[in-house]
């Protein structure tokens, strides 16, 4: 493990680079948003490459980021209108998407600074205390992450706790490129998911579980992603991601109920990364709260692993 400075924000405090080496794979963590800045892994003939979309400086996230690697909450994802009721009261989120939506909850966790609780040669925990109120979310909540190489694996693990009944869903919104550039709509994916939610003209689910059998969001056997998404699949069984060229093969397992593919549709140059967001699913507060309910005292808990191959 080495530890950098990386960079200053614009109050002068500083944000610090952590690197983790296995030997397999090289991940480097950075305190701002306690974010998965780059991540190096072999291609078939053993070439390392950095697999994720990320920036040059830290200059350049803070005025161009969409989110790259950063952990996203406290809600991940979107709410409509930018509120919710919880316990027969309405709560109202910050609304930063201009229909109105609380996008990825504000910004909040993905734009702070975490404290490094403890750091090893494979596996770092990263913590953040939210304030209660913040963005309008109630509760404090105490929040960490912990990033583990174990073997050709990346684990992420989340824990939280909260001081008032809240709702919560992390994530991280990593930008996977597993040729480590171009386009990604010819890596092979496979979602073996049986629905997927529909979305409105907001970009929020419809209420319905729509079968993907007949449809374009059928990745049930692997295909080419091949157009733009941003859409959640439903209890997905298995989540795997092929790239020919490279050979580099991902496979994602997770404990949450669904996962977001999303094609870098909105990025400058579209559809060069994909993000596949293990997450509850999107406005689960007002749709399906108790996918996302955390009660006071109770303990958050999560992990989402990407296991690394060839082939």
């Amino acid at each position: 493990m080495t530890k950098e400075f990386y960079g200053s924000m614009p109050g002068g405090r500083a944000v610090e680079a952590y690197t983790l080496d296995n030997g397999l794979l090289q991940a480097e963590i950075l305190t701002y948003g306690a974010t998965l800045n780059r991540l190096f892994a072999p291609d078939r003939l053993g070439k390392m490459e950095n697999i994720l979309l990320t920036f040059d400086s830290l200059a350049d996230r803070l005025a161009n980021s969409q989110y790259q690697g950063e952990i996203v909450g406290r809600y991940a994802n979107r709410i409509a209108g930018g509120r919710f009721h919880l316990d027969g009261k309405e709560y109202h989120v910050t609304p930063n998407e201009g229909n109105g939506n609380c996008l990825h909850g504000g910004g909040e966790f993905s734009h702070a600074i975490w404290q490094v609780s403890y750091c090893e040669e494979d596996a770092i925990e990263l913590q953040y205390v939210s304030p209660a109120g913040a963005h309008g979310f109630p509760g404090e909540v105490t929040a960490a992450v912990r990033y583990l190489l174990a073997g050709s694996s990346l684990v992420a693990e989340y824990q939280a706790k909260s001081g008032a009944d809240t709702v919560l869903n992390l994530t991280n919104h990593a930008y996977f490129n597993l040729a480590g550039g171009g386009e990604i709509l010819n890596h092979v994916l496979q979602i073996d998911a049986e629905h997927y939610l529909p979305i409105d003209a907001n970009s929020i689910p419809t209420g319905e579980l729509r079968p993907v059998e007949g449809t374009d969001f059928d990745f049930r056997s692997p295909r080419p992603i091949g157009q733009g998404y941003d859409h959640n699949f439903c209890n997905p069984k298995s989540i795997n991601v092929y790239e020919p060229l490279s050979g580099r093969r991902m496979e994602v397992h997770t404990n949450l109920p669904g996962v977001q593919l999303y094609t870098g549709n909105n990025l400058p140059q579209p559809y060069t990364a994909f993000c596949l967001e293990t997450q509850a699913w999107p406005d689960s507060p007002n749709q399906w709260p108790e996918q996302c309910l955390l009660r006071a005292g109770e303990t958050y808990k999560t992990t989402t692993r990407f296991d690394f191959s060839v082939k």
